[in-house]
């Protein structure tokens, strides 16, 4: 793209009041859900298709993120 991360950072944050790390981690979130309620892989499978290292890591930032743990967020929906 050939823009520094603080100039698009500061583009997310005018455009949609987010800055870049907000809005992927919000993107990363949705998919998340999204595997959550349509297939059976485990939280770490998701975790590392998402581009985690660490389940624990995905795992911490989708609590925070929800309120909820991976497999609690799963559970509403069974």
């Amino acid at each position: 793209m050939k823009i520094s991360p603080g100039y698009l950072s500061d583009v997310l944050r005018s455009l949609i009041g987010q800055n870049a790390q907000q809005y992927i981690r919000g993107k990363v979130i949705e998919k998340a859900k999204e595997r959550l309620t349509n297939t059976d892989l485990t939280v770490a499978e998701i975790a590392y298709e998402l581009g985690f290292e660490h389940p624990q890591s995905f795992s911490k930032m989708f609590r925070v993120r929800t309120g909820l743990s991976p497999l609690e967020f799963r559970t509403s929906f069974d």
